[in-house]
């Protein structure tokens, strides 16, 4: 589902007032923010370019609910992600292994257990979190920590491609 030219196929104004756990930098919906909306996702290659997010996939995480995949949560020591909308691909993905490359040269392979919602957010399914943007690879602790990197940053730039 991949697409070269992928585009927000609309704008979600946000009145959410709740919040969010604010766990691992999270961002909460803020009330009268605009947040695009994407189905797709850009083309799946061997260097696929995306951005790397840092999720608690654990019971009282910030990812939400049970995973897609499983319908169970995950430790932060699994090498497990949630990939956008269109990299999910209707859970086609699921249980697939993929490659994740950091800017340092470290590669890490991750377990696909979730979808990282692009199409809506901002609702208690989400932790009323915003939409993810069409491009994110949603991933653990354990994740993290393989490829070298400080999860105090909150997100980084990577490449990643199919096993």
């Amino acid at each position: 589902m991949g697409n070269s030219s992928c585009q927000p196929y609309e704008s979600y104004n946000s009145t959410s007032t709740k919040h969010c756990k604010k766990s691992n930098g999270t961002s909460c919906c803020q009330a009268g923010k605009s947040y695009p909306l994407c189905k797709c996702s850009p083309p799946v290659t061997n260097n696929t370019p995306g951005i790397l997010t840092l999720n608690d996939f654990g019971k009282s995480g910030d990812g939400g609910g049970a995973t897609a995949c499983d319908g169970k949560y995950h430790s932060d020591d699994d090498l497990i992600v949630a990939l956008s909308t269109g990299w999910f691909n209707n859970k086609t993905r699921c249980n697939m292994k993929i490659k994740i490359t950091a800017k340092n040269g470290k590669s890490a392979s991750a377990m696909v257990v979730d979808e990282c919602d692009s199409t809506v957010g901002c609702d208690k399914e989400h932790d009323y979190q915003p939409p993810c943007p069409y491009n994110d690879v949603d991933a653990s602790k354990a994740v993290w920590k393989a490829l070298g990197l400080d999860t105090g940053r909150g997100n980084a730039s990577i490449t990643w491609s199919d096993v």
